[in-house]
């Protein structure tokens, strides 16, 4: 049988990773993180309507170190999420298609993302006391 040279499909072998394409898959994780994350807020609520027996339970989770650790990650992905939206709308309008502003606007999503749910975290427990 005759092997035939011909050209292979690029693969992620051969993509010279940049930050955009590592940005675009996270906003797709981001995206799926969310879905699991209202999972959670649904048995929020439903604990919180059956009462306080079931509503201890779920505060007891949310209250330990993995149930803080899920609630940061989702509040990061929400803004994550979010500021990464905001960018595809400027997409979608043909704004900021040129290497540099891409790039820049990536960097300003990651910090955007980080920044925001920090300060949501700082605020809450400043607020709760």
């Amino acid at each position: 049988m005759a092997i035939i040279d011909r050209p292979l499909s690029p693969h992620l072998q051969i993509y010279r990773w940049r930050i955009t394409m590592a940005l675009s898959i996270l906003h797709r994780v981001t995206g799926c993180a969310l879905g699991v994350g209202t999972l959670l807020l649904a048995w929020w609520l439903i604990a919180a309507s059956r009462g306080p027996e079931h509503f201890a339970v779920v505060s007891w989770f949310l209250g330990s170190i993995i149930g803080r650790l899920v609630l940061f990650g989702f509040t990061w992905a929400v803004f994550h999420h979010l500021c990464s939206g905001v960018r595809h709308l400027f997409w979608d309008a043909g704004k900021g298609f040129d290497l540099k502003t891409a790039t820049l606007s990536s960097y300003l999503v990651i910090a955007g993302g980080v920044v925001l749910t920090l300060v949501t975290w700082i605020l809450a427990y400043a607020l709760r006391g």
